[in-house]
């Protein structure tokens, strides 16, 4: 018996990263970890740095780095729009790296003209590329 399905997108600013029916779609929330499967009431949601974990048609697992952006759940059609979106596998994991220093060396060195907020922001970002590099490689 086949599993029901609902359509997805995955659209960043500069491409849409996914199109095609799914499972199952797992997204980090602002109020935490979403499941979304088919049938899913409607919503509207703010989604936080993280990545979307897609269980395709079939079962095949795709995991995408979101630096944060919008979900929308609708009856047949589920869509995730976002600044920025990479793949797992495209992730320079010595880059994420390096940001996470970065960004926590800002934090520890606060001066005056560092923005704060900027810098938590940009430790969430590389925290969720680190992170997403780690599932990727377990799912592989």
């Amino acid at each position: 018996m086949a599993a029901i399905t609902f359509h997805l997108d995955v659209v960043s600013a500069e491409k849409k990263l996914f199109s095609g029916r799914a499972e199952s779609v797992q997204v980090s929330g602002s109020e935490g970890e979403l499941g979304i499967h088919a049938g899913h009431t409607p919503l509207l949601t703010a989604i936080t740095p993280g990545m979307v974990r897609i269980i395709k048609q079939h079962g095949e697992e795709e995991i995408i780095y979101l630096s944060g952006g919008m979900l929308e759940v609708q009856p047949s059609t589920v869509t995730v729009l976002t600044d920025t979106a990479i793949r797992g596998e495209d992730l320079d994991a010595a880059k994420a790296a390096e940001a996470k220093r970065q960004a926590e060396e800002q934090i520890r060195n606060q001066h005056g003209d560092i923005d704060f907020a900027q810098a938590a922001s940009d430790l969430a970002k590389a925290i969720a590329q680190l992170r997403v590099i780690e599932l990727t490689k377990k799912s592989r």
